[in-house]
């Protein structure tokens, strides 16, 4: 339900075309900067960046994408001013440009910096999520750091035409239920930075609704548009 509030030539409706079957896993993005940076904390760079507005630079895997969103609500929420640097994904420049410095911040998925992070290539400063993330716990939250309040997890779901029967979504909903119970999954989704996690297609539209009120009024501020 946000991309129709990002693109203005979409050419259907998610609300009415898609039915939601189930989540399938959850993540956060992590804040980090540079390993020369002086920043060990969040809290210093928010008030390095409050003392230096327009002077620190941020960098993003593209305009629209989630860590894009989750940096413009973390400057609303900060009532910090930073420039965003938009890339064509994270390997399309963005790290390398990072690793030399020429970017003070940025924000990604878990799938792009937790090893990086891990391996003490970048550090790591914040989740955007609410709770600590479990597979690297010592990281902590935004709230936490000095921006209460910020809540911002990522997710992947399923979803099917929206005239699909309603026993068949029920069948994909428990088979889901029961796949992502399963080890193996359990250690891919590890692997991969994300959190497994299902849910009711009605928990799903109360995610995708609360989604579309919290960004609605950050993309609009931000004048964010993906042409």
């Amino acid at each position: 339900m946000v991309q129709p509030l990002l693109f203005s030539t979409l050419t259907f409706d998610p609300a009415a075309d898609l039915a939601p079957v189930s989540l399938v896993g959850t993540y956060p993005n992590i804040i980090v900067v540079p390993n020369a940076s002086p920043f060990q904390k969040l809290e210093d760079l928010i008030a390095h960046a409050k003392a230096n507005p327009g002077k620190m630079s941020w960098g993003s895997p593209g305009i629209g994408t989630v860590p894009h969103l989750a940096g413009e609500l973390f400057k609303h929420r900060t009532g910090i001013e930073i420039t965003h640097v938009p890339y064509r994904g994270a390997n399309q420049g963005l790290m390398s440009d990072f690793l030399a410095g020429r970017l003070d911040l940025m924000l990604n998925t878990t799938g792009s910096l937790l090893e990086s992070v891990r391996s003490k290539q970048v550090r790591g400063l914040a989740v955007t999520s609410a709770q600590r993330f479990p597979d690297e716990p010592e990281l902590p939250t935004a709230a936490e750091s000095g921006v209460p309040g910020y809540d911002l997890s990522s997710w992947y779901a399923i979803y099917v035409p929206a005239k699909t029967p309603s026993d068949t979504v029920a069948k994909i909903n428990a088979d889901m239920a029961a796949t992502l119970n399963e080890p193996a999954i359990k250690d891919k989704f590890k692997l991969l930075g994300v959190l497994p996690r299902g849910s009711t297609p009605a928990e799903l539209t109360a995610m995708n609704v609360a989604d579309a009120a919290l960004w609605a009024p950050i993309i609009k501020v931000a004048n964010i548009k993906v042409e």
